[in-house]
């Protein structure tokens, strides 16, 4: 026999809320199949359930869009922050920049590699370190770096910083809207198990499957067994 089962996405929770809204406006209330306190409970929730997984799915795709670019605003500045200190060691390499400039961008004199950059921050604290070593470093007198200058490699450091920051906004904005979703969530499964019951509850003088057919019109789920599939398709 089929067995009822409750809504188990946010889709299918609104489905069965606005099945059981619509034969509410069409059917005059002595002969709905539930209660009129159920009737306004559900007029009054649907519309703040629904208006919050709008705004959920919304925040979720604007982070996931932030994200991506995020990621490709992090490759392009760990890669001018590591060509530029490239480009110092390169220089002291060939005589034209004196080893103790290193000690502007936070590294040791004799320090020849460039730091690991495979974090935000790590990439946040060099880029910081860099920038801000290389205006003392100019301050001093020194000659300037190109191919990338300083002023490239900032343009790319703060873009990146720049959606980095956007990017975890968003995470916190998507993450209480989830949680709004989760306890309104409660309320729709609470809700529409209440009506489920009544409409059930009202059909139960009829056979099986006349009770079946009418409570489906107020968006009662029921679902076949494995072995009833089985059967039925043989």
């Amino acid at each position: 026999m089929p067995y009822r089962r409750l809504p188990n996405t946010d889709q299918a929770r609104l489905r069965a809320l606005k099945a059981a809204q619509k034969q509410g406006v069409l059917i005059v209330p002595y002969e709905l199949a539930f209660s009129q306190r159920l009737l306004l409970e559900l007029q009054a929730f649907l519309p703040q359930f629904e208006q919050a997984i709008s705004q959920y799915n919304f925040s979720k795709d604007r982070q996931a869009k932030y994200g991506r670019l995020s990621i490709d605003q992090f490759k392009s500045a760990r890669l001018y922050v590591s060509h530029f200190l490239q480009v110092v060691n390169m220089g002291i390499i060939r005589g034209e920049i004196k080893p103790d400039v290193r000690t502007y961008y936070g590294l040791e004199v004799e320090d020849k590699s460039v730091p690991e950059l495979t974090t935000e921050q790590a990439l946040i604290h060099w880029g910081e370190r860099v920038i801000k070593g290389e205006e003392k470093r100019m301050m001093t007198g020194g000659s300037r770096i190109y191919n990338p200058s300083i002023a490239m490699v900032k343009v790319k450091y703060e873009k990146f910083v720049e959606y980095s920051n956007n990017h975890k906004d968003l995470l916190a904005t998507t993450e209480k809207m989830h949680e709004k979703v989760l306890e309104l969530r409660e309320k729709a499964d609470r809700l529409i198990l209440n009506v489920w019951n009544e409409v059930e509850a009202r059909f139960e003088d009829h056979n099986p499957e006349e009770k079946r057919a009418k409570s489906a019109v107020y968006g009662v789920v029921y679902l076949l067994r494995k072995h009833e599939k089985e059967q039925l398709n043989s």
